[in-house]
């Protein structure tokens, strides 16, 4: 008979109906508000550290519902928010920065759905709460901090070479280094053409000078390396801060997109996404006066710094160790009992340092800390941003004996100074200065009442759809409701499968999905009451009504996806939330408004002689 599926196209629908159910069927058990514990250290927490941090909870009188340890990570699911967040400041307190303490919702979905694979869509800021940044990176930072260290190093590779020269410094965008003579300067290309190969060469009239300049390509490396490099940091520094399911994306050329759920200490996360410091050590120079130096004749291998105090203090230009060649850095006290930070480097930076040490025993040796301010000022009655490098040196300290992989750096102004140094160090140093340009904040409450309105629209409409599809086309319009609901159940699980983040506008896709999935079946069964109309048989009106009205649909449904699709590669944020969950819509409505309603059609009508349909 024409209106009849063979048995392996029943067998692959209802298959995947299945599927979808099995996968949709986490996200109707909920989560419950939780804390999250892990090492920052290496080695995982052990089990007599999990049974301290549980008699910590249950001593303070927090009711614990259940009490998880596996794979060195601790989960402590509490009975509400307001208790969630109560033992999480309790456990940052007690356990201090040696451990990791994040606020997650975890959800409590059965073990057997679990060893399937199948877990619960995210839910995204707006609907589970939490802090948005969008933060801008400073490229002219980047380049002109790529600029210096050319500066230097051309000045260095001049000194190795011994090829004299008058100065070398910086000029609106250019290099310019001036050569004692010009009979030096064929020296001096040679050395150009093998160690700075990145940068664009000029020669002036003047022939003892030589102009050089970054080129485009490596301006634009710059820039790329800046954005990359900082997306990267702030993903450390936001696993330090112990936030489960953060979002980091790059937005545009040179913004990124943090969003950090649970989280409504908004002080102290701008505080550490925002700073840009690191550390330098640098011996001091002892040879040349202080006094001299500040009147401006600082010797040309050395650079004038101050203290915490303000008191001038005379270092050698070179640089020992940068914050980049430290790997690891925890805060703790010294033997006097003041705040120190506990620093480990890499190989290179350990055989710097011992090498270093090694040569300068009995020589003070300098902690240089550096970071970016950022202030905003009222000019002429606008806010302007003004940025300001601070370089201060916090700590000088005589070199007692050899060390290389491990020290102590002290002079901080409080144990504070040192957690919030010591995560910067283990995070990473930012490649470029970062400001927040916005800053958005969504409570609990909040996020709780969006999700209330967001499923009291999808009820209402989907309430209005059935409604009128039954009212207007009758047993037909059941089918079509049937397969209308399975189009729900497989959104739900395709996001479910993809560990997808459910946002607000995700849920207004779902919605207009339900609304459009239905033109489908409107469209067959408006062709099929035509072809009664015609005069043919019920069955050869469904056969035909299916067959002409896929063409039509096609053509609706891939114009609505090409949109769908220009959403999501040039949309950002919400707007991408919107289009993945119309795309899965718009696969999802066309494989069961025809297959899955035709399977349906033909179970009910394909295997009798049928005088009169329900539509």
């Amino acid at each position: 008979m024409q209106n009849r599926f063979p048995l392996w196209k029943n067998l692959l629908v209802l298959i995947i109906f299945v599927v979808g159910i099995i996968y949709a069927l986490p996200n109707l058990y909920g989560d419950d508000p939780s804390v999250q514990v892990s090492s920052t250290r290496p080695d995982k927490l052990a089990q007599e550290q999990a049974n301290q941090i549980e008699s910590a909870i249950k001593t303070a009188g927090f009711a614990v519902k259940d009490f998880e340890f596996k794979d060195g990570l601790v989960l402590a699911r509490l009975n509400s928010a307001d208790d969630q967040l109560k033992v999480a400041d309790l456990l940052r307190d007690q356990l201090g920065d040696d451990y990791n303490v994040a606020l997650n919702l975890a959800p409590t979905t059965p073990a057997w759905l679990r060893s399937l694979g199948a877990e619960a869509m995210y839910l995204g800021l707006d609907l589970r709460g939490g802090v948005h940044f969008l933060l801008e990176v400073d490229m002219d930072a980047a380049v002109k901090q790529a600029e210096d260290r050319y500066n230097d190093d051309v000045r260095l590779a001049l000194r190795t070479e011994k090829l004299r020269y008058q100065s070398v410094s910086k000029d609106n965008g250019f290099i310019k280094v001036k050569l004692n003579s010009a009979d030096d300067k064929p020296a001096f290309l040679t050395l150009l053409g093998k160690d700075f190969r990145t940068l664009d060469v000029t020669e002036p009239s003047e022939q003892d000078q030589v102009w050089l300049k970054l080129s485009e390509k490596e301006v634009r490396d710059i820039k790329k390396f800046a954005v990359a490099q900082n997306m990267t940091t702030l993903r450390n520094r936001v696993n330090e801060l112990g936030v489960a399911e953060p979002v980091i994306q790059q937005q545009g050329e040179n913004r990124i997109v943090v969003q950090l759920p649970g989280v409504q200490d908004t002080t102290r996360a701008k505080e550490i996404l925002g700073t840009t410091a690191t550390l330098e050590y640098r011996l001091v120079d002892t040879e040349h006066d202080v006094q001299r130096a500040v009147e401006g004749h600082v010797p040309v291998g050395s650079r004038l710094y101050t203290d915490r105090k303000g008191a001038p203090i005379l270092l050698d230009r070179r640089v020992i160790v940068t914050g980049d060649q430290i790997v690891d850095a925890s805060s703790g006290v010294d033997q006097d009992g003041r705040p120190s930070v506990n620093i480990s480097l890499n190989g290179v930076g350990a055989a710097k340092m011992g090498k270093l040490t090694q040569a300068n025993v009995g020589k003070p040796m300098a902690v240089v800390f550096i970071e970016y301010k950022v202030e905003t000022k009222l000019i002429d009655g606008k806010k302007v941003r003004h940025k300001q490098k601070v370089e201060k040196v916090i700590n000088v300290a005589t070199i007692q004996g050899v060390f290389s992989h491990r020290f102590q750096t002290t002079g901080l102004d409080s144990p504070q100074e040192a957690r919030n140094l010591s995560l910067l160090l283990r995070a990473g140093a930012l490649a470029a200065p970062v400001d927040i340009v916005e800053e958005r904040t969504v409570g609990p409450s909040l996020g709780q009442d969006n999700i209330n309105k967001g499923m009291l629209s999808f009820v209402v409409g989907f309430a209005l759809v059935v409604l009128f599809m039954i009212g207007y086309y009758r047993l037909c319009g059941v089918i079509a409701n049937v397969a209308l609901a399975f189009n729900v159940v497989i959104i739900l699980a395709v996001l479910s499968m993809l560990q997808a983040t459910l946002t607000l506008p995700g849920i207004a896709g779902i919605i207009l999905t339900v609304g459009m999935s239905v033109d489908a079946n409107v469209l067959i069964f408006e062709r099929i009451k035509e072809e009664i109309r015609n005069g043919n048989t019920p069955q050869a009106a469904i056969y035909v009504g299916f067959e002409k009205a896929f063409a039509t649909i096609l053509d609706s449904n891939i114009t609505t996806l090409l949109v769908a699709v220009m959403l999501f590669g040039f949309g950002t944020g919400s707007v991408k939330g919107f289009a993945v969950t119309l795309i899965i819509g718009i696969l999802s409505s066309m494989f069961t408004a025809i297959t899955g309603t035709r399977m349906i059609m033909n179970w009910v009508y394909g295997n009798r002689r049928v005088e009169k349909l329900s539509i």
